[in-house]
């Protein structure tokens, strides 16, 4: 055989067994894949927040609802919240279905307000599902029960300060500490760059911080003894359009404004409030994996 007849030889082999591999791809059902493969949940936070909490009871259940039952490993990015945790599901994560996260639920709005650092399209990713349809649970701003502060009136009289910790941009409670300064008018100053609510609450026990704007499930969830022992104080309700009967007695943020503009900037806000904890693929992933995903998640 000359050297010429040997190369095509050669290259039919070659094209003969990537044909096959393409076929045995194709062949791979669902239940193949996740028989054979785990499955990675990243979560935009340290541990102990509500998205951490979230994402664990996820992973510790949902493998049992997906053909082939894989395992699922949680992935906490301390520093990969907001923005950053979303690019890189959409941009960077394998889009075989072998890798969902929890994001921020604010994350979105960040894409229709052309933030800088935005690097996905919210319509294309895949959504799965989400874990809270937000109907009983209100986002809280919270203070340390010991501090003066006892009412809303207090912080719009202008001589008392608080202090609320935050974590970053298109986090909610970062939005919301921002929110309460400028648009209810609230003598708080803004500390961010916290990787998480239970970071910030162990700053409130420092008392480096008075206190954050978290949600109530939330903080039953991570920091049960201090509500039930009456350790913060909320001081105002938001995502809420009426008053949580549980909190009865603490106004929400859409009572507290008169102006059409400031209400209408306070709801497009609360709106991430109704994907609550939103889980996601990345685009790309095979119709039948994404599928399962979806049925499994539901």
């Amino acid at each position: 055989m000359g050297a010429k007849a040997s190369r095509r030889a050669i290259i039919l082999s070659l094209l003969s067994l990537t044909l096959q591999s393409v076929d045995r791809l194709q062949a791979q059902t669902a239940e193949d894949f996740y028989s054979s493969h785990s499955l990675t949940l990243l979560i935009p936070s340290s541990t102990g927040g509500i998205n951490d909490l979230a994402g664990r009871v996820v992973a510790e259940h949902l493998g049992r609802f997906i053909p082939g039952h894989p395992k699922i490993v949680p992935e906490n990015s301390s520093n990969a919240s907001g923005a950053v945790l979303a690019n890189r599901i959409y941009n960077d994560a394998p889009r075989d279905g072998s890798t969902i996260a929890i994001i921020e639920r604010a994350v979105p709005q960040l894409a229709v307000q052309g933030h800088p650092d935005v690097r996905f399209d919210p319509l294309k990713m895949n959504w799965l599902g989400s874990l809270s349809s937000y109907e009983n649970d209100a986002f809280m701003l919270a203070i340390n029960v010991k501090n003066p502060v006892k009412t809303i009136a207090d912080l719009k009289s202008g001589t008392t300060l608080i202090r609320l910790g935050a974590m970053g941009p298109g986090i909610t409670n970062l939005t919301f500490a921002i929110l309460s300064k400028q648009l209810l008018g609230l003598n708080v100053d803004v500390i961010g760059g916290y990787s998480g609510a239970a970071p910030i609450f162990a700053a409130m026990q420092r008392v480096d911080v008075d206190g954050q704007v978290i949600g109530l499930g939330s903080l039953k969830g991570s920091q049960r003894s201090l509500w039930e022992n009456r350790q913060v104080r909320p001081l105002v309700q938001f995502a809420r359009r009426t008053r949580l009967p549980e909190l009865a007695d603490v106004p929400t943020g859409r009572e507290l404004l008169t102006n059409t503009k400031d209400l209408a900037l306070l709801e497009f806000a609360e709106q991430p409030f109704f994907m609550a904890l939103p889980f996601v693929a990345p685009p790309g992933v095979p119709a039948d994996r994404l599928k399962v995903l979806r049925e499994a998640f539901m």
